[in-house]
Order: C-alpha cells, then structure tokens, then sequence
C-alpha cells in the first residue's frame, strides 16, 4: 500500500519540486512577456499592411485607354502645355502673338492683314523651317468641341481641356479628328495647311491659347500646367483699380481752375469799387473850376 502511495504522490512532488527551483518563475516571467510582445508586433505588422492597401490604388483608381494601353493612376502628375508639332526642332514661329507691352517694332510683325484691316495676331504662326508639310499635335489632352472648315480660318479644331481652357488650330489639312473625340496630349490631329489670314507662306498652323474667351500668349505657357493660367487672373485683376483712378485724378484737375475764377470776381469789383470811388474826386474838381471860373467873371464886372 505504501509503494502504490508513494508511487501515486511522487509525480506531485516533482511537479512542487520543480516550481521550487529559483529560474523556473523568471523563465516563465520572461517567456511569457515574449508572447505578448510579439502578439503586439504581429498585430501593428497587421494594421501597418491594411492601412497601406487603403493607400495603394485599387481598380476603381486606374483608367484603361480606348486602344488597350497601359492604364494610369487618375492622380498622376498635371499635364504641361507643349508645342503643337511633333518635332521642335524643325520648325519655327513665323509670326509672333500680339503684346501690348511689345516695341512698336515687335506690334507691327505681330499684325495681320485681311480684307484691307489691319488686327492683333491671337497666337501664334508655327511653320517649318525648310517650308514643307509637318504633322500637328495636340498641346494638350482634351475633348475635340469644334472640328469643321471655315472658308477664311480653314479647317479650324477647337480642344477643351478644362472649363474655361481651350486650344485652337487653324490653318489645318487632312483633320484626322471629330467633335466629340478624345485625344492625349502629342497625338496627331491634322497636317499644317493655309488660309486667308496668312498669305505669306505656303503651309503653316495658327496656334491659341484661350483662358476664359481671352487669347494669352502660347509662349508664355509652353512647358506649363493649366493652374499657371489660373495664377495669371489675380494679377490681372489687380490692374484694374489702377486705371479707375486716372479719371478721378482728371475730374480734380478739371475742378482745380473753378475757384481760380471765382477769387478773380472779387478783384475785379475791387477795381471797380475803385474807379467809382474815384469818379466823385473829378466833380470836387469840376465845382472848384466852376467857382474859378465865376470868381473872374465877378472881377471883371467890377
């Protein structure tokens, strides 16, 4: 009885024996503060992946061209405004956009004449330097609003790339775009052609760009994105009180020489006052001359 106690109570007192022993709480302290502390680690791994899926694009972020492209992430980088040709360095600006601010000498290159009338040039006159045919791009990706053939522009394409914003190309050939299309910036639109605007050379595309209705210089943009425009208006409209101010300043000078007159009134009845002030010393006179007068009579009588 006593070997089958013993041998019934000995796996206890190995089992109290063991949590006797100095490391064993420590090595438990430590082991399972390890647990912890990587069941943290696991779980911000976790958050860290969730929140950069949420950042990532998914397929509702990516547009897929008409033609089967490679597709884009809708908040890639602005568009720059860009020469309408497909090779810079064959062509050249023949004539150039009309600036107020201009020499007399750059106004007067930068007029056309048609139909005996001189006007202001909108944009610019692109042609090539050897004279010959050359493509004509887009400036920018947009949506084609105009595409049709004007008997004194030519065939004229009108691209919209933002409200207010629009290109135009005129003087064109062989159009390869309609209304309605959309197109990516570089893409062929039409040939270089001629219209009645331009009789000086024999191909060529007019260039513009139109901010709002208003005509700005293409040069200025070229290699710009389309908030350069908008940063234009603010300095435009902080032209305008300067120029309310002119007539202000000529109403007060107009209205300067009024009270000039008026101090000249009282002078001039000071004169006047005077010369009736005077007229009373010339009758004293006149009755001194006339007793004279009337004395010698008297003397003589006598």
């Amino acid at each position: 009885m006593r070997e089958e106690e013993t041998k019934r109570t000995s796996p206890k007192s190995n089992v109290k024996q063991f949590f006797k022993k100095r490391w064993v709480f420590p090595a438990i302290y430590l082991a399972s503060a390890a647990i912890i502390l990587t069941a943290v680690l696991w779980f911000q791994g976790n958050n860290d992946l969730a929140d950069s899926d949420k950042l990532g694009y998914d397929e509702s972020d990516l547009i897929t061209s008409e033609n089967g492209g490679e597709s884009v992430p809708v908040n890639q980088a602005t568009e720059n405004f860009v020469m309408p040709v497909l090779n810079e360095d064959v062509v050249e600006i023949q004539k150039q956009f009309y600036d107020v601010n201009a020499s007399a000498e750059e106004q007067e290159a930068a007029l056309v004449f048609y139909n005996n009338t001189y006007s202001e040039n909108k944009g610019i006159d692109i042609v090539a330097k050897d004279g010959s045919v050359f493509d004509v791009t887009a400036s920018m990706g947009g949506t084609v609003t105009r595409s049709e053939k004007d008997p004194t522009l030519g065939n004229v394409v009108e691209i919209e790339h933002a409200e207010g914003v629009i290109t135009v190309y005129q003087a064109l050939s062989d159009v390869k775009v309609k209304q309605g299309d959309t197109v990516d910036r570089g893409q062929v639109i039409a040939k270089s052609g001629k219209n009645l605007l331009n009789t000086e050379v024999d191909s060529y595309v007019h260039f513009e760009i139109r901010n709002n209705g208003v005509a700005v210089n293409p040069i200025d943009f070229f290699g710009k994105p389309l908030t350069s425009l908008e940063e234009e208006a603010p300095a435009q409209d902080k032209e305008e009180p300067a120029s309310e101010e002119a007539p202000a300043q000529e109403e007060d000078e107009s209205e300067a020489p009024a009270p000039a007159k008026d101090e000249e009134e009282p002078a001039d009845e000071e004169g006047a006052e005077g010369e009736e002030e005077e007229a009373p010393a010339d009758d004293e006179s006149g009755e001194d001359a006339i007793d004279s007068s009337e004395a010698t009579i008297g003397m003589a009588k006598a």
